[in-house]
């Protein structure tokens, strides 16, 4: 049955397969542009990030209150609350709000890293070398982020978007292109 579902989807997909260039295309772009000025889409992510908290905050408030019977009513507050207020410190203060998110970046960078290193050191088998030179890769650009820091908080968000984003817009492009070629195959 799962490759009934999945033929279904593939075929879907071939048919949409113009709309997936499009995308992937629209998506390559805007990480080429994020990339060449990752200071501007460094800005706009934390702001974007905090209006976005500011938003959950005001829903989740709104339903908290509406639905204040249902119990743990104190800590739903607290949390839409919590999200409410650091969206607007991010809106009010956005320097202040990337300084910290690339730190927390950083951090985690590091600790995945060694994570991920030794996991691949314990691992017997296949793929443990790409594991290792995973972490490891990891591992550098926490520390380059950390060495770097404060002055990397202008820049890096920016730039590790704009690369998610140029990265994802090719792999559609890819998709797409596969998918033309094989929509005109017989299957």
């Amino acid at each position: 049955m799962s490759s009934i579902v999945v033929g279904r989807h593939t075929q879907e997909l071939r048919r949409l397969w113009g709309w997936v260039l499009g995308m992937g295309g629209v998506l390559a772009v805007l990480g080429a542009v994020a990339i060449v000025d990752s200071v501007a889409a460094s800005i706009v992510s934390i702001v974007f990030f905090g209006w976005l908290l500011v938003f959950v905050g005001i829903i989740g408030i709104v339903h908290t209150l509406r639905h204040r019977k249902s119990g743990h009513f104190a800590l739903h507050l607290l949390d839409t609350v919590f999200a409410l207020v650091i969206g607007i410190m991010l809106l009010l203060n956005s320097l202040a709000g990337l300084l910290v998110l690339t730190l927390l970046l950083a951090i985690y960078f590091i600790v995945a890293g060694v994570y991920r290193i030794g996991f691949a050191l314990t691992m017997h088998g296949t793929g443990s070398g790409w594991t290792l030179l995973g972490g490891i890769i990891t591992l550098l650009l926490g520390i380059l982020v950390w060495a770097h820091w404060p002055m990397a908080a202008l820049w890096i968000i920016g730039l590790f978007i704009g690369i998610n984003l140029l990265i994802t817009g090719l792999s559609q492009i890819m998709l797409a292109l596969t998918l033309r070629r094989t929509a005109v195959e017989p299957v």
